[in-house]
C-alpha cells in the first residue's frame, strides 16, 4: 500500500494541473477516475515512468492549445485518456489496432446495456473482436 500511495503522490506532484481539492484528485465522471486509476496501475506495473507520462500528457495539452481549443477544464480527462492511449501504444502495451478493438467491443456492450445499469464486457467479446479483425 505504501508503494501505491507513493506512486499517487509522485503523479500529483509531477502533474500540477491535475484537478484536485484538499482530499486529492477530483473526477466529474466515473470514467475519469478509471482513466486515472489505469494510469497509476500501468506506471506501478513498470509500463512507463512518471517523467515519460508527464511528457506525454504535456504534449497532449500543448497539441490541444495549438489546435486552438479553449482550456476550460472540461476536457482535461479527454486529453488524459488520449495521452494514455498514446503512451500505451508507444510502449507496446497494446497496439493502436488492439485499442480500437477494445473501444469497439466496449461501445457494443454500452449500446446493449440498459440505462443506469453497469456495462458488462466479457473477455470473450474482446477475443472475438480481435479474431474478426484478422
Amino acid at each position: 500500500m505504501i508503494a501505491q500511495e507513493t506512486s499517487r503522490e509522485a503523479l500529483t506532484e509531477t502533474l500540477p494541473t491535475l484537478l484536485r481539492d484538499a482530499d486529492g484528485p477530483v473526477f466529474r465522471e466515473p470514467w475519469e477516475a478509471q482513466a486515472f486509476a489505469m494510469t497509476v496501475r500501468l506506471h506501478e506495473a513498470g509500463c512507463f515512468s512518471w517523467p515519460e507520462w508527464a511528457e506525454t500528457i504535456g504534449a497532449e495539452f500543448a497539441a490541444a492549445k495549438d489546435r486552438g481549443e479553449a482550456d476550460t477544464g472540461e476536457e482535461y480527462y479527454r486529453y488524459w485518456l488520449a495521452a494514455l492511449e498514446k503512451i500505451v501504444a508507444a510502449k507496446g502495451v497494446l497496439t493502436t489496432d488492439q485499442l480500437l478493438m477494445r473501444k469497439n467491443a466496449w461501445a457494443r456492450a454500452a449500446e446493449r446495456s440498459p440505462h443506469g445499469e453497469p456495462i458488462l464486457l466479457a473477455e470473450d467479446e474482446i477475443i472475438n473482436e480481435e479474431s474478426s479483425e484478422r
